[in-house]
């Protein structure tokens, strides 16, 4: 990637200006971070169904308040499966986007140079 002959050096400072400049992308991270906190999210409906079950369980009579309690956990566990899985490929279109654009603009610089070297032959 070209980069500016007046970049400042340093850490603090290198990464001061990619925030100010988007000479680098930032989303990988960002997407990373917004991953985790949806699995914590997704582990919590996973706690609520483990607590559904156990609610159902407890406020039947014995035989069919276990008998109930099974499908319920076994539902939401399905269903936190499924949140998961779609969570998952949620946060890799986008990353998968992202990669996309970056290889975009390196193509993009390529051909640029490309075409100014053919220019300047005779």
């Amino acid at each position: 990637m070209r980069r500016p002959s007046n970049r400042p050096q340093g850490t603090g400072s290198a990464i001061l200006w990619d925030l100010l400049t988007f000479e680098r992308l930032m989303t990988g991270q960002v997407v990373h971070l917004i991953y985790w906190a949806g699995l914590a999210l997704i582990a919590l409906g996973v706690f609520g169904a483990l607590g559904a079950a156990v609610g159902v369980a407890i406020r039947d009579p014995f035989p069919w308040g276990l008998l109930l309690a099974i499908p319920v956990l076994v539902g939401g566990l399905i269903a936190m499966g499924a949140l998961l899985l779609l969570w998952r490929s949620f946060c890799e279109f986008y990353v998968a986007i992202f990669k996309i654009s970056e290889d975009l603009s390196v193509l993009r610089q390529d051909m640029e140079q490309e075409r100014g070297r053919l220019g300047k032959q005779p």
